[in-house]
């Protein structure tokens, strides 16, 4: 199934107000145009380095630019499509932050 991106403006923003993840975060964007996923692992094998976080969260993290970005985004799996939503983009010590916070399961700031 097809990728539904919400919020892909909230990701231009970011490039554009962090011009040094502009190529890493338009990489990724232009993989998940293009893929078909049909359960959570399938995320997986698209990015190996992203994980699928717990709690019932139904979240992911994305590395990005050699993991000196992170994207958390929840996903739904619908009849027809994947919804992917962003919650969250950040450097990867501002992530480390929410995880010592407790907050990657909860944070929704797109």
């Amino acid at each position: 199934m097809r990728v539904h991106l919400i919020k892909k403006q909230t990701i231009e923003n970011y490039a554009a107000a962090n011009a040094q993840s502009k190529i890493s975060l338009s990489r990724w964007f232009d993989i998940i145009r293009i893929v078909d996923w049909f359960e959570a692992s399938d995320i997986l094998q698209t990015f190996g380095t992203a994980d699928l976080l717990g709690n019932g969260s139904m979240r992911v993290v994305f590395n990005i630019g050699g993991n000196n970005y992170r994207l958390i985004c929840k996903y739904k799996f619908a009849k027809t499509k994947v919804h992917l939503r962003v919650c969250w983009i950040g450097t990867h010590a501002e992530y480390d932050k929410l995880c010592n916070d407790g907050k990657q399961f909860t944070i929704n700031i797109y």
